[in-house]
């Protein structure tokens, strides 16, 4: 959203943080609310209409985002178990 930037994992992890160009690429700048810093800082490869490419500096390396159309989740994501 503008410049400012959030992904959420299946996990329950939230991250937030800036994205902008930097040095002639794009560039994304998370902090996640437990520490992880997998997803830290990323270079955005590609974008599409439809999906996001993004390789990431930690040990998260290469991921693809897909656009959820309508406003629902797309089907086949996992799930988090309910806490017992």
């Amino acid at each position: 959203n503008g410049k400012q930037a959030g992904l959420f994992t299946a996990g329950g992890c939230v991250c937030s943080g800036t994205a902008g160009k930097e040095a002639g690429m794009e560039m994304i700048h998370l902090t996640c609310t437990n520490g992880d810093k997998g997803r830290a800082t990323g270079m955005v490869d590609s974008v599409s209409k439809s999906s996001l490419r993004i390789t990431w500096s930690g040990k998260v390396g290469k991921e693809t985002y897909t656009k959820a159309e309508g406003g629902k989740l797309p089907s086949g994501l996992a799930t988090a178990s309910p806490a017992s």
